[in-house]
């Protein structure tokens, strides 16, 4: 199916209830960078918070790659700034910093096999024991950015290593594929209601400064988040896309 009919029908997805999506248990969202959990995920955890549902948030890279040629701000200090980002979103939405979890794998770079890889989808498998969780949330594979596609990968991984539940993707870069791109079968899932849930969802979207503005003013190639992209992600609902075993 082409990307632009795909997702057409994934905007056209029935509403259902979080309950209806998740049976029982907490959830996993799994998040290739600092931002994407608040990008795509930000009305399901602020639901889940709400609704008394345990729910973790695994981070998967470090985050350095936004800003690579910063003087102001090297790997290391661009890696904490991102991680005190993610954990002041996570409080907009209702989560507390210790269910919170950062693997700092290498932006950019992220692996989708091998020892790394397996080690990330154990983290993430360990993070769904802990919270019961009933099913898992991660970028969709057809997002174009190789870190996106390496994180479904890994949760796919660490489905397995659970026994098989449920797993959930959510396109974050996929609304930006040519038109033309072959993309699968037809969308299966559901939308969420989360228009309760905007103004936390904004704020936490807001606590990636770096992301956002120009908090990191130095590096002339550095990434910042333009406001049709913000702007797809300030709708009523969010879409889940059921990820086939």
């Amino acid at each position: 199916m082409r990307a632009d009919a795909f997702l057409e029908a994934a905007a056209a997805l029935p509403v259902r209830s979080l309950r209806d999506l998740v049976a029982s248990g907490g959830i996993v969202v799994v998040a290739p960078h600092p931002d994407d959990e608040s990008l795509g995920c930000g009305g399901l955890i602020a639901e889940a918070s709400a609704c008394g549902i345990p729910v973790r948030l695994v981070v998967v890279s470090d985050g350095v790659g936004s800003h690579p040629n910063s003087p102001s701000h090297p790997p290391a200090r661009l890696r904490t700034l991102r991680e005190s980002e993610t954990l002041a979103a996570a409080a907009a939405l209702g989560l507390a910093p210790d269910h919170v979890a950062f693997l700092r794998l290498p932006d950019r770079f992220v692996p989708a096999c091998g020892p790394e890889a397996e080690a990330a989808a154990v983290a993430i498998a360990a993070a769904a024991r802990s919270c019961g969780a009933g099913a898992l949330f991660v970028t969709w594979e057809h997002d174009p950015h190789c870190d996106h596609a390496a994180s479904a990968a890994l949760a796919r991984r660490a489905r397995a290593l659970l026994g098989g539940v449920p797993l959930y993707a959510y396109p974050v870069w996929g609304w930006t594929l040519p038109p033309e791109a072959e993309v699968g079968p037809p969308p299966r899932g559901a939308r969420l209601a989360i228009g309760r849930h905007r103004a936390r969802k904004a704020a936490a979207i807001t606590a990636h400064r770096s992301q956002t503005t120009d908090l990191i003013a130095d590096d002339p190639g550095g990434f910042r988040l333009e406001l049709a992209m913000l702007a797809r992600f300030a709708g009523e609902h969010e879409i889940f896309l059921e990820v086939a075993p």
